[in-house]
């Protein structure tokens, strides 16, 4: 090779080195930015391909011409990245149902600086005083008192899971925005690395850094597939759909429930809508719609089902604001996966039980009984139906109203409890038989609860003490039309109050009473965010040993950066000698030859 050739040698050192110099700098300038990953300087021999038979300075193909800074690698590990974000969306998945349970647990255990467990214990220690002394007006008045606190406080419990769930709902939409976003700005970031890469001499490696920062968030909000085209072009899945895919980003659409606000995010690319823009129905009148989280799968890790944030709040939230009818066989199922869901219908199913088995021994006292069988009117029509519960009117009869019908501790707020039905009947004798007279008479009937009607059930949002029996708690009396005290009414109060007939949900066998419910409720929660809690910080132990060989792999070390800034500093200092010596050569062979 010729002097001349050989200043080409020196000057590849000096380009190489200062490149590899410049990148070093921005490792060290970088190393503390979250989801900076090392570049890693690669270095190859420089060769000459001669393109004309008509230069004779080099021949065909000459080697040695000096060093080359091939491209400077992205540090990274595709199989590490693929279990840390699969892991990281778990332990999302776990850390919001913990931080859920928490919040239900406060909800339970304090409300205004008082534990509704304390105003259920002041309803049984009223009830306990009533038995002692049941005509007292004083224990009468007290009873009243306590189970109108007593409505008040669930009533205050129950719209705090309901706050709680509407809270869940905002940060569904929050979250399937940012979501949204994320791949708009992947579809933009393919685009400019694509163009910044296509002519195969530079990579965009910070740019593939924003990108892999938006996998690793997308990760924990959603359970995604993603691999990478030959054009550098990304492509992700959410949930087996496509997301980004080509110059496309599917976004998420999001239905809202008319009755209930809530949120369902949905794919409107597979979704069907007719000409007004509305969801197509099924013969089952269901909409068309492609919901992106099928909530009626099993949560499970062997399943990868308990993957993503968003589908952890989706899952607490449900969708409904749930109550004791939700506990019945067959749809216990619908509401036992949400934490907001469950907690309502098993707290709702204590406020009904105590409310309806008060007002049940209220109504044996009153003389309420169910019908053998059909009571006619003297026209033939039914007046009261077999099986109906129901008593004739009394005015001013024991355990009545002022309209005769009878009286109630816990009445509902949009119906009334028993309905007053008239008619003319036959008078008979005392054998059964007709007398041929007739009379006119009132019944009461009580208005069953219909679970598809919610203004007839005795549910927290449709309770109420009843108002007359608030401003008149004489109107209970516990003293029978001869004079006597109804101690046996006032025992049945507080028998049912210890009778363990009650369990909190279709899945547990063992029964409790109305004290203990309230205490196994809380038990329950407290475990399932023990539960959560484990899984959560074994998740997080997971996830610390692969971010640590994440690290190792793509991790900016100060010290190895050093090490190779002084490498890279010596290379062109010796490069830069290199020349000042062909330098040298070429001045000292120009003087000989006296040019």
């Amino acid at each position: 090779m010729s002097l001349m050739g050989g200043l080409y040698i020196g000057s590849s050192g000096l380009q190489t080195g200062q490149n590899a110099l410049n990148t070093t700098a921005h490792n060290l300038s970088n190393m503390d930015n979250v989801g900076y990953v090392r570049q890693q300087v690669q270095q190859s021999s420089r060769s000459y391909l001669k393109l004309s038979v008509d230069v004779k300075s080099v021949s065909n193909k000459q080697t040695g011409l000096g060093v080359n800074y091939s491209r400077v690698k992205h540090i990274r590990d595709y199989f590490l990245d693929k279990t840390y974000r699969r892991e990281s969306g778990r332990s999302m998945f776990y850390q919001v149902s913990m931080q859920v349970t928490d919040e239900v647990e406060s909800q339970l255990g304090e409300l205004n600086g008082e534990a509704f467990q304390n105003t259920l214990e002041d309803l049984w220690t009223a009830v306990q005083e009533v038995a002692k002394d049941p005509a007292s007006s004083v224990t009468q008045g007290l009873l009243v008192q306590r189970a109108a606190e007593f409505v008040q406080r669930a009533g205050a419990v129950y719209e705090g899971f309901c706050a709680y769930q509407d809270n869940l709902n905002l940060q569904v939409k929050k979250q399937v925005d940012k979501i949204n976003e994320y791949g708009k700005q992947i579809l933009a970031l393919n685009e400019s690395i694509r163009s910044i890469e296509a002519g195969g001499i530079e990579s965009a490696n910070d740019l593939r850094d924003a990108r892999d920062n938006i996998l690793d968030e997308l990760a924990q909000m959603a359970n995604i597939n993603y691999d990478e085209d030959p054009q550098g072009n990304v492509w992700v899945q959410i949930e087996g759909m496509d997301f980004v895919k080509g110059p496309m980003c599917y976004e998420m659409g999001l239905d809202v429930d008319e009755r209930t606000g809530f949120y369902t995010p949905y794919w409107p690319q597979n979704s069907s809508f007719d000409e007004n823009g509305n969801f197509k129905l099924d013969s089952k009148g269901n909409p068309l719609r492609d919901d992106v989280f099928d909530l009626s799968l099993m949560i499970s890790t062997d399943l990868n089902t308990d993957i993503g944030g968003l589908k952890a709040i989706l899952h607490a939230r449900g969708d409904h604001r749930a109550n004791y009818t939700d506990l019945a066989e067959g749809k216990y199922d619908d509401v036992s996966q949400s934490i907001i869901m469950n907690i309502q219908a098993e707290f709702d199913q204590l406020i009904h039980n105590v409310a309806t088995k008060v007002n049940e021994i209220l109504a044996g006292a009153a003389g309420v009984k169910t019908a053998e069988k059909d009571i006619l009117a003297a026209d033939g029509s039914i007046l009261v139906k077999a099986g109906d519960k129901y008593c004739e009117s009394n005015v001013g009869g024991y355990m009545r109203k002022d309209d005769g019908s009878p009286l109630q501790m816990f009445a509902k707020v949009s119906t009334e409890g028993y309905r007053k039905v008239t008619g003319t009947v036959n008078v008979l004798d005392d054998q059964g038989n007709p007398t041929g007279q007739t009379e006119e008479i009132e019944y009461w009937i009580y208005n069953e609860e219909d679970a598809g009607d919610p203004s007839s059930l005795y549910s927290i949002e449709n309770l109420q003490v009843d108002p007359e029996l608030k401003q008149k708690p004489s109107m209970l009396g516990f003293r029978l039309p001869d004079g006597s005290e109804d101690k046996a009414t006032a025992n049945a109060l507080k028998d049912a109050f210890m009778a363990e007939e009650y369990t909190l949900n279709p899945n547990v066998s063992t029964p409790t009473n109305f004290v203990n419910y309230y205490k196994d409720l809380v038990s329950q929660v407290a475990n399932s965010g023990y539960a959560f809690e484990s899984i959560y910080f074994n998740q997080e132990n997971s996830m610390e040993s692969i971010q640590s060989a994440r690290e190792q792999v793509s991790g900016v070390s100060s010290d190895e950066e050093l090490s190779n800034m002084i490498k890279f500093q010596n290379a062109y200092n010796a490069s830069s000698r290199y020349i000042n010596v062909i330098d040298e050569m070429l001045e000292h062979l120009l003087s000989t030859l006296g040019v």
